[in-house]
């Protein structure tokens, strides 16, 4: 918890990094193989005053060193002002009793950016 704690405070305040951003809302669907693939639905509401920290663990039992990372995703989508932006990624991590790519997320991301962010023509 410590650990993430500092990662938390590393990656600083949304407003700091993104100031032209007023919210982001990232809708994903947890992933696995076999039949019953879906593991979960999250929606996960990010604020100004929010951490700039967008690792999203992953929720399969027995992974280790593994989670989703949509910081790329979101620093492209700011940079090129994009509102809005769907994908997968595959967990990172290992888990002992599966193969490496035992689980992935589906997301869309999407950006509001504030007034003065708008471009003018």
């Amino acid at each position: 918890m410590d650990l993430i704690k500092q990662r938390k405070l590393d990656a600083g305040l949304v407003s700091d990094l993104f100031p032209e951003v007023d919210g982001i809302v990232i809708h994903m669907t947890y992933l696995r193989k076999g039949s019953n693939p879906v593991i979960m639905l999250r929606t996960v509401n990010v604020f100004p005053t929010t951490y700039a920290y967008f690792n999203m663990d992953c929720m399969m039992r027995g992974c280790t060193d593994g989670g989703f990372d949509l910081t790329p995703v979101i620093t492209e989508m700011v940079r090129e002002h994009k509102k809005l932006k769907k994908g997968t990624l595959v967990c990172s991590g290992e888990n002992a009793d599966l193969v490496s790519d035992h689980a992935n997320i589906a997301y869309e991301v999407t950006i509001k950016f504030n007034k003065r962010a708008s471009k003018t023509p």
